[in-house]
């Protein structure tokens, strides 16, 4: 870290077209795990982990728990046949979890992106999505791949479906906007009542680029019937994806989605338009970020980097322009 340039940082919405690219590759090969066969498990994960795991098990009897409710769920739900880690890098808290589980007689299984994660000797099961090297906690094409292979039939073209739309449409109604992103110091997300889920990763998306920097919210327009707008902000800007705002707030920026949008979709249309917010604002996120990663590998006792690289074949590519 201590060569580390914060120059070398892409943005988010680069990230985001990465991702998609990686996916797009004709040798990239996504793993299929068969969800049916968990009767009841218990999906375990941090931060936007445990959110992923709210989007691919959302259609399941499952029980959901972070690193610091777990131990309580697995106490109290004897109806559990098994435990399903979310981890990106399947260290932290990954291995801590399944080396607890193991007595415990439960099937477990480990969703990662590193094919040699801490917690590979603790699980039953291993399975490990393609990923790309990203700055540390972006968790871009880590997380939507996740989704790619778990609740999309064909992944790639999936993938290049959402990158046209992206640089048919988002990208130029984002260009066309009055305003720069930039100008603006308060942000109130609206997204549509069957992407609820994705509000978690949107917040936690604002609060690891922007900390405190910046207001924001991330609603559902049912949700934005109930006293959200009570109080206005100087600078706000409301983003509404896939239906057109006429009421709520002053500045308005209406935002796309593709037909028949997925959870991949908005999450990639939305991370773009952050990442496209990120470019125009201050680089708070990166000149932080190395300080955090050291603080982060003294609170975990694992080597953190600014950038994280998992080894994996296919080979990572690069984006293309």
């Amino acid at each position: 870290m201590d060569n580390f340039d914060p120059k070398s940082l892409i943005d988010l919405d680069e990230c985001v077209m990465n991702a998609l690219d990686l996916f797009m590759a004709s040798d990239t090969q996504f793993p299929r795990p068969d969800l049916g066969k968990f009767t009841r498990p218990l999906v375990v994960g941090s931060g936007n982990a445990i959110a992923t795991g709210y989007v691919i098990f959302d259609k399941q009897d499952a029980v959901f728990a972070n690193e610091g409710s777990y131990k309580g769920k697995l106490d109290a739900i004897k109806s559990l046949d098994s435990v399903v880690i979310l981890s990106a890098s399947g260290g932290k808290h990954a291995p801590i979890i399944a080396k607890e589980v193991r007595p415990m007689g439960l099937k477990s299984v480990l969703f990662t992106c590193n094919p040699s994660p801490l917690a590979k000797n603790d699980v039953d099961e291993l399975h490990v999505f393609p990923s790309r090297p990203e700055p540390y906690t972006y968790n871009t094409s880590t997380y939507m791949g996740m989704m790619m292979a778990c609740l999309i039939d064909d992944p790639k073209a999936e993938a290049k479906r959402i990158r046209d739309h992206i640089r048919a449409v988002v990208d130029p109604t984002i260009k066309k906007f009055g305003k720069k992103l930039g100008d603006y110091d308060a942000f109130y997300l609206l997204v549509p009542e069957e992407f609820d889920l994705i509000r978690i990763m949107l917040v936690t998306k604002f609060v690891e680029l922007f900390g405190r920097r910046l207001g924001r919210d991330v609603f559902t327009w049912e949700q934005s019937k109930h006293a959200t707008t009570v109080v206005e902000a100087p600078k706000e800007l409301f983003i509404a994806f896939g239906r057109e705002n006429t009421t709520l707030g002053k500045e308005r920026l209406y935002i796309p989605l593709p037909p028949n949008p997925t959870y991949p979709a908005i999450m990639a249309v939305a991370y773009y338009v952050i990442g496209k917010l990120q470019a125009q604002k201050p680089p708070w996120f990166k000149e932080s970020v190395a300080a955090f990663a050291q603080r982060a590998s003294e609170v975990f006792g694992q080597k953190i980097e600014p950038i994280v690289k998992y080894k994996q074949e296919p080979p990572f590519r690069s984006h293309s322009p």
